[in-house]
C-alpha cells in the first residue's frame, strides 16, 4: 500500500469540473498500473467518501476514505478501476488529468480507450 507521502508525490486536489475537488495525476500513469489502496476505517453506514465492496456474494465491506483517493470522481469513460480496495489504470494518463473511476457497476471496456 502506498502512504499519504507516496500519493502526494503522485496525485494532488483541485478544483474539478466534474464535482467539487477532484484528483489529478501529477505525473504520467501507464494502463495497467497500481494506483494506491484506498485506506480508512471500515464501516457499516454509507458516507460521501465511502467505498464499497463485494469481498464475497452479499458480503460488502465499507471503508471511509482517508487518503486523497476519496477525491476521485464519477465518469462513464474512466481512467481507474478497483479491484477490491486497490485502484489500477485501465488506460494511459497524463500528467494534469483528472482522474476518475465509474461508481456503478463494471465499466464498459469499449469506453476506456
Amino acid at each position: 500500500m502506498l502512504g499519504s507521502d507516496e500519493l502526494e508525490v503522485l496525485y494532488y486536489v483541485d478544483e474539478s469540473g466534474i464535482h467539487g475537488k477532484g484528483l489529478y495525476a501529477r505525473v504520467a500513469i501507464k494502463k495497467g498500473d497500481y494506483m494506491g489502496t484506498y485506506d480508512g476505517p471500515e464501516v457499516v453506514e454509507n458516507g460521501s467518501h465511502v467505498l464499497w465492496i463485494e469481498e464475497e456474494e452479499d458480503e460488502w465491506i465499507g471503508r471511509d476514505g482517508r487518503n486523497l483517493l476519496r477525491y476521485l470522481n464519477h465518469s462513464k469513460k474512466p481512467h481507474a478501476e478497483f479491484d477490491g480496495f486497490d485502484l489500477y489504470a485501465i488506460k494511459n494518463i497524463k500528467a494534469g488529468q483528472e482522474l476518475t473511476i465509474n461508481y456503478g457497476e463494471e465499466p464498459d471496456p469499449d469506453n476506456c480507450d
